[in-house]
């Protein structure tokens, strides 16, 4: 692999990393390029990729595949975020700075698969941290993941905020002409300026959106997680409406809103972000999410039903029908669905995946 303009780090938090990594199996690496200033990367080599959705986390899939463990993004929403405290690292800049390179997960992948216990169910990608967030340009682990996958014709979704993505299309072409493939965008608000705020890592929207009309023209059905909607910033009527509308001409086969979710860790991060750029509406969040990580199940359902007759106004998925009748395919189902429940659904797997993000 060649790799320009990178350093191997002398930090001495370095030495801690090997001592949480295992001594000789990590690679401390930067890179002096502005894309990825401040960043440090660490290389290893994990045991296994494939992992095991814990019993009882209520989704309609077992197993996953994070090539990556923290996340460029930086949105700071973000659910995982909580995962770094793990590696003794913390949830905030380190979750958006330090992040875990599994360099040799394309070929221990194609390991697992081939094993004899393994009987081929499907597999989410995207639903830790994004598998396409920048980095991925330079590793390239994406390409390998998905050849294992299309060659032993294993059903896989992917969920992501980033456009890289594109750069695979003929893989996913190749893979969805053998297996189950579905590809999802993440857009909560086509609002630019909360955009900057709250995903300063990640694509634009419309960049994104872009994404989703690619791969339908493509002929790979694309759908748009529209999350996550954030209380008294993303919700007016005038912002769903413009969201559902941008996601309605992108040629989306269904649009699933989901109401932002603050679990602790990324509770803590996001609500500081709220305290220092919208002060006066910490004291809502504290009525909404007072008693827990979900605002309350009527402002979900309120939400989802606005989305739902947008949706409904808009065409959400009637170019996607058309097509799949002219090549005599059952249309996909449009579908907005205000939390994780539908289990069994296209759009609940959608929306159960997302909450894992």
């Amino acid at each position: 692999m060649r790799w320009d303009n990178l350093t191997l780090s002398d930090d001495p938090a370095a030495s801690a990393q090997e001592a949480l990594f295992g001594a000789g199996d990590v690679i401390t690496r930067t890179f002096d390029t502005p894309e990825f200033q401040g960043m440090t990367f660490y290389e290893v080599r994990a045991r296994s990729v494939l992992n095991k959705v814990p019993v009882g986390s209520r989704v309609p899939f077992e197993w996953t595949v994070n090539p990556y463990r923290g996340c460029s993004h930086a949105c700071v929403y973000c659910f995982a975020r909580r995962t770094h405290e793990y590696l003794d690292l913390d949830s905030g800049l380190d979750f958006d700075t330090k992040i875990v390179v599994k360099v040799n997960a394309p070929e221990l992948l194609r390991k697992q698969l081939s094993s004899p216990r393994w009987v081929g169910k499907h597999i989410a990608m995207g639903t830790n941290v994004d598998p396409y967030q920048r980095v991925e340009g330079r590793y390239r682990l994406m390409p390998g993941i998905l050849e294992a996958l299309r060659d032993v014709r294993n059903p896989f979704s992917i969920l992501t905020k980033g456009t890289l993505v594109l750069r695979d299309l003929d893989l996913l072409r190749e893979a969805a002409a053998m297996t189950d493939v579905t590809v999802n965008v993440s857009v909560g608000c086509v609002d630019k300026a909360l955009w900057r705020k709250v995903e300063p890592g990640t694509p634009a929207p419309h960049a994104r959106l872009g994404v989703c009309r690619a791969l339908t023209d493509a002929g790979i059905g694309c759908g748009v997680l529209m999350a996550p909607l954030l209380p008294y910033l993303s919700d007016s009527p005038g912002q769903l409406e413009a969201t559902v509308r941008a996601i309605a001409d992108a040629g989306a086969r269904r649009v699933t809103p989901i109401v932002l979710h603050l679990r602790p860790g990324a509770r803590e991060w996001y609500l500081a972000w709220l305290a220092r750029e919208h002060p006066q509406l910490v004291p809502r969040y504290h009525e909404l999410y007072g008693r827990g990580a979900y605002a309350p199940k009527e402002y979900q359902r309120s939400i989802c039903a606005q989305v739902a007759e947008l949706a409904q106004r808009y065409g959400v998925g009637k170019v996607a029908s058309r097509q799949a009748r002219r090549r005599s395919v059952e249309p996909t189902v449009v579908q907005a669905t205000p939390t994780p429940g539908g289990a069994g659904t296209q759009a609940g797997a959608e929306a159960a995946q997302l909450t894992l993000m």
